[in-house]
């Protein structure tokens, strides 16, 4: 059972009377019919996104399908495995219906209440699918961006394929990274989670396994049969949930299709750029972070092309999403899953009452061609400390945003079905001794020689460590 989280500030549960239980919603007249198709294949359940005219894009009316269908598989013994992936080979699902949501702003205060309402069923379903009791897998394939990665990351199986593109692309927008981003990004390796986040920097295929956004890597072609397999499992009814858990991860190894070879598809954030990133983005304010990366163009030997490329990049975003989302990045690292989509919610409220939202949707996916936002503040400097806090109060008399289950952890209760992370294999080196090779086949044994162990754990051993005279390796001091 996860571990019960408490709040860790205390302004947030005096800010935010405590919720009730979220009653599940019910469709609504003008929803579409079939944007979420359902199946049942023997065990397996299965739902697909089927609004590919609009790369499988989340809206309302697809949130109020999904939500009573797997609280009603939940209860059934006879759906043993969720699956959820996209119509057509384009995309899981590109985001949020974004575009609808800054129309909707317009129409003033009510118009941003819906809209902030569309955001706690958004995160209501994130959340049932972070905290579900019956394995769930959720297949990448394509494009997997905003509101697609609030179905997907917080899931114990994330396949990514040769056709994977993720991103959180919220900060080009005037958004901040959202879908529980607070949470899932800020526990990647190092700084990756950071660079993600304010960058939006795009991930394809197995870098998306590197990165430990995805846990597995497939080739395409093989999804129907593994979902075939799937379909055949047979689960003793007394087996606990992470036994079911590991006969799943079991299952889906025998459909292993290998990854790209390091030449032809090498790790992207490794070696030296790893080092730039970690470097560069562990500043706790987005000026000393532009600052270290002034500093790095002027390195002989650091990431001159990079660096001078990501300043570039973060220039044209709201600076105001950039303040936003280096906090979040700083405090999510402490909330609880159920926390953080409460606090995520508030922080949406705000930012549908914040002109760049509207601005930021109407130059960059509205325009034709898009357009370089009119930001307001325009500068960094203009954003002030009380505006970024401001982000993180909730009005008052308002109480938290209801879960549909009172689930919650601090730490993904399923992480060992990805690759090692950094934090693994440091703990391994600091509490055992042996050489780079022989370290590297004890994970692999560990981890059933799953696909992408040995490149994860070489490149960190080769980035971090140091090889002794006797041939052990020690890790580097800070």
């Amino acid at each position: 059972m996860p571990l019960r989280a408490k709040v860790t500030n205390p302004a947030f549960r005096t800010a935010a009377p405590m919720s009730t239980s979220a009653t599940l919603p019910t469709e609504l007249p003008g929803d579409e019919p079939d944007d979420v198709l359902f199946n049942s294949l023997y065990g397996v359940r299965l739902i697909e996104l089927n609004r590919p005219q609009k790369l499988n894009s989340l809206n309302g009316s697809m949130a109020r399908k999904i939500l009573p269908r797997l609280k009603e598989w939940e209860k059934s013994q006879l759906a043993n495995v969720i699956m959820v992936s996209g119509a057509g080979p384009k995309a899981l699902c590109a985001g949020g219906d974004v575009a609808a949501l800054a129309l909707q702003n317009e129409q003033g205060p009510e118009g941003q209440q819906k809209s902030t309402d569309f955001f706690g069923l958004e995160y209501g379903l994130d959340h049932t699918i972070a905290t579900y009791t019956k394995p769930f897998i959720s297949v990448m394939d394509g494009i997997t961006m905003g509101g697609g990665v609030g179905l997907s990351v917080h899931a114990p199986f994330r396949i990514a394929t040769e056709r994977t593109l993720f991103a959180m692309p919220e900060t080009t927008i005037g958004f901040f990274p959202d879908v529980g981003g607070s949470f899932f990004l800020p526990r990647l390796d190092g700084e990756t989670g950071t660079y993600l986040a304010l960058t939006s920097e795009r991930l394809k295929g197995a870098q998306a396994l590197y990165a430990g956004v995805a846990t597995h890597y497939f080739h395409s072609s093989v999804l129907s049969n593994l979902t075939g397999r799937l379909s055949e499992l047979v689960f003793n009814d007394t087996a606990t949930l992470p036994e079911r858990l590991d006969l799943v991860n079991k299952t889906m190894a025998e459909y292993s299709t290998g990854l790209p070879s390091q030449r032809e598809e090498p790790m992207l954030l490794a070696g030296s750029l790893r080092e730039a990133i970690d470097r560069c983005f562990a500043f706790n304010t987005v000026e000393q972070i532009f600052e270290a990366l002034e500093k790095e163009t002027q390195l002989e030997n650091g990431q001159k092309e990079w660096a001078q490329k990501t300043l570039e990049t973060l220039s044209v975003r709201s600076p105001t999403s950039l303040k936003v989302t280096l906090r979040q990045m700083r405090l999510g690292k402490r909330w609880s899953i159920a926390e953080t989509f409460q606090r995520e919610h508030a922080i949406a409220g705000n930012f549908m009452r914040h002109p760049d939202f509207v601005e930021g949707v109407k130059a960059r996916l509205m325009s034709k061609p898009p357009r370089q936002a009119a930001w307001q503040p325009a500068t960094l400097a203009e954003v002030t400390q009380a505006d970024v806090d401001s982000f993180f109060q909730i009005p008052e008399g308002e109480s938290r945003l209801p879960l549909f289950s009172d689930e919650d952890f601090d730490h993904y209760p399923h992480a060992q079905y990805g690759l090692p992370t950094q934090k693994d294999i440091e703990e391994f080196v600091f509490n055992a001794s042996g050489d780079r090779r022989e370290i590297v086949n004890k994970f692999l044994t560990q981890w059933g020689n799953k696909e992408g162990v040995r490149q994860k754990v070489s490149e960190v051993l080769a980035r971090c460590t140091i090889t002794l005279g006797d041939g052990t390796v020690e890790w580097k001091k800070k």
